[in-house]
């Protein structure tokens, strides 16, 4: 196969995996799943892999079979940490790979997470991100008791009204992350001055009033926090639709989606490409392909490893992501081809913890190596480095 830029590469931490019997395998550790000791070592796991990032799963509700509603189920994992601040508690821990947790806007402040994400960022020394998320489900809504969200199932969604509900939150969220993207820029980089001598800590002409105001939000501004070391810090999103490739194309740095072949990549790469060049966005806009994976050395432990916690959930396990089961060779393979379709990188969801995590670090990430598709160390000290994304300029500093 020929060669092309090496590939990036970030894993999606969720528990005890993404599989919903894993916390039932010998290794998993389900007595751990609260403490900051897991969580510290996931991390380690993937940084000693050399990957650009890690993301952290979040959401407003607990976990649910169910698409819209709370399944009160016993057997499976259900609790989880905030994922901002296990970031923010990892960050002094690590040294170069980048932090970035879910963020749910439907139901939370653009002001409120402009200001964690770029504490993150100081904390981790320019290695944090975001993953913006939506929230289209009714007991969420209920939590917080500020709006009705209808109940939209999946095959009401060629409906008209049902269309134009799910348009509103994403545009929601296109908005939000306007907001917080503002919010970054309303400190100029050098808007402290900290001089002793004359008594000036900042410069107040650099300090900026974003007046945004739009349908969903209303904000002055300034943040009261600095800017953040890496100006912008990375902004994801998980895109299935063409709503969310709308929102990955003109608001987002990197879009993770889920594609069924090489094919399949091709369309969505190019519906990105669109929204991209339609809102006049310059510069790179990173496609990732989601994967859940079950790795092992040979494929028959592997496929049966899956069998085997299919069996312990009580049905097959299937998501929105393609599951893959194998070696890690046969990923490598799989994932130079779908790269030659138009990818920048791959978010590998461990079907199990640490069984796969593991196999990415130290199968994975090897065999990559080997057919120079993946670096051999880190070549940046900040994650918009890592992904090729240079430094932006403040908007709001003149000219």
């Amino acid at each position: 196969m020929p060669r092309t830029s090496p590939l990036h590469l970030a894993v999606a931490l969720d528990g005890a995996g993404w599989h919903p019997a894993a916390w039932r395998e010998p290794l998993a550790r389900p007595a751990d799943l609260l403490t900051a000791g897991y969580w510290a070592g996931l991390v380690a796991e993937a940084e000693h892999g050399l990957l650009d990032f890690v993301t952290i799963e979040d959401s407003l509700g607990l976990q649910s079979s169910r698409r819209l509603d709370p399944d009160q189920r016993t057997d499976q994992v259900r609790g989880r940490l905030d994922a901002v601040l296990i970031a923010a508690r990892i960050a002094p821990l690590t040294s170069r790979i980048g932090l970035v947790p879910a963020v749910t806007a439907t139901h939370t402040e653009p002001f409120h997470i402009s200001k964690a994400i770029a504490t993150l960022d100081y904390v981790s020394g320019g290695r944090a991100g975001l993953r913006v998320q939506v929230s289209a489900r009714p007991y969420e809504a209920a939590l917080f008791g500020r709006r009705t969200i209808p109940r939209i199932c999946l095959t009401e969604r060629d409906d008209p009204a049902a269309r134009q509900f799910l348009a509103g939150l994403f545009g929601e969220a296109a908005d939000y992350v306007e907001v917080v993207r503002r919010l970054w820029d309303s400190w100029e980089d050098d808007a402290e001055i900290r001089d002793r001598a004359t008594g000036r800590f900042i410069d107040r002409g650099k300090l900026h009033y974003i007046d945004f105001a739009g349908p969903h939000f209303s904000v002055k501004g300034p943040s009261i926090t600095p800017r953040p070391p890496q100006g912008q810090p990375v902004v994801a999103a998980l895109a299935h639709g063409p709503d969310t490739y709308q929102l990955v194309g003109r608001s987002a740095d990197v879009g993770f989606v889920t594609p069924r072949d090489a094919g399949h990549v091709r369309d969505i790469t190019a519906a990105i490409r669109r929204e991209q060049q339609a809102a006049g966005r310059a510069g790179q806009v990173h496609v990732f392909a989601d994967l859940v994976v079950f790795l092992a050395g040979d494929e028959a432990t592997a496929v049966a490893r899956r069998a085997r916690l299919d069996d312990l959930a009580g049905y097959p396990y299937t998501t929105d992501a393609a599951v893959f089961a194998g070696t890690p060779g046969q990923l490598a393979d799989l994932m130079q081809c779908w790269q030659a379709s138009g990818l920048s990188g791959f978010r590998l969801r461990p079907a199990a913890i640490p069984e796969d995590l593991v196999q990415i670090s130290t199968g994975l990430v090897p065999e990559l190596q080997r057919r120079g598709a993946f670096r051999p160390g880190y070549p940046a000290d900040t994650l918009r480095g890592l992904l090729g994304l240079p430094h932006p300029a403040n908007r709001y500093a003149a000219a």
